[in-house]
Parts: C-alpha cells; structure tokens; sequence
C-alpha cells in the first residue's frame, strides 16, 4: 500500500534514485543517469514532485508537477522497477491530475520520447491525446547516442465534482 504526498526538498536523494532506476530502460539511447540531485533540488523550488510511499522514507514512486495558468504538466513519472506494473504509475497520473485540477487547471500535458514507444498507447488509455511534437533540446543533444524527439500529449481535466454532488 502506498501513500502519495508532496515531496520536500530533504528527498531529493531518494527521488533522484528512484528517476534513474526507472529510466535505467532508456540506456539503449540515452548516455548516463537521467538526472542528479542538484537538477532535483532545482525542480523543488520551483514545482512539485508527488512521492509515493510504502512506509516513511520509502520511496516507491514519483511524478514532478507544474500549473502555469489553466496548464498542469507532468514529468519524471518513475515507478522503482520492483514495483512496476501494478498500477503505481496510474495512481501517480492520477495524483498529478488531482493535483493540478486543486490549482486550476483544465488541461494537462506531458512529453515522452519517441524512442520509447510502449508509452503514447499507455498514456492513451489514460485519456491523453498527441497533440504535437518538439524537438530534443540543442543543449543536452549530448546526452543521446540516436536521433530523438518528443511527442507532446495532453487532456481536458474533468472538474471536480463538488461534494453532495454525486449521483444527482
């Protein structure tokens, strides 16, 4: 059983870890770890990573958050492999949608990479749509042994449904 809640700054370590055990799968095109705790502690002031949690201090599972306006976007969606494939992915998605739909939100977007790609039909089912693409970023090109780009998606959030609500 896991327990989703905002990360603090302190977890950078435990959230860098479980970001570069999850993205292990992206050597055959990546060069090196996916990220490092500075870059961690750098997101933190300024967004929001959701950790999920099996018990204090362990952490299963993290997504990094964003609102700007009427868009939340997500990122850095990890699972630690040893529990992957039992819904704590889903479940994250779903925290930063909650998350986001608390601060305004409308809509929600993500990237993922071409190369990788079991996640624009897994995200699909998830309600999310390909709206577009973007190129791999010039300062990081460095960083990957093939050609790639990102798929941008997204999806209309759904307004919560005020309590008293339901089943009217």
């Amino acid at each position: 059983m896991f327990t989703i809640r905002e990360a603090t700054l302190a977890e950078a370590p435990a959230i860098t870890r479980v970001i570069n055990r999850a993205y292990e799968v992206e050597a055959f095109f990546k060069i090196g770890d996916r990220t490092d705790e500075q870059e961690i502690a750098r997101y933190l002031k300024k967004d929001t990573f959701l950790v999920a949690e099996s018990a204090p201090g362990q952490v299963g599972g993290t997504v990094r958050v964003s609102a700007r306006g009427a868009d939340g976007h997500f990122g850095m969606l990890s699972v630690e492999p040893a529990f992957q494939g039992n819904g704590l992915g889903r479940r994250l998605v779903e925290a930063a949608e909650s998350w986001a739909i608390e601060r305004g939100c409308k809509r929600m977007w993500l990237e993922v990479v071409n190369l990788r790609e079991e996640l624009p039909p897994w995200y699909q089912k998830l309600g999310y749509e390909v709206t577009g693409t973007q190129p791999w970023p010039e300062d990081s090109l460095e960083r990957i042994s093939r050609d790639a780009h990102f798929i941008i998606m997204s999806k209309e959030l759904a307004a919560p449904v005020p309590v008293g609500e339901a089943g009217r």
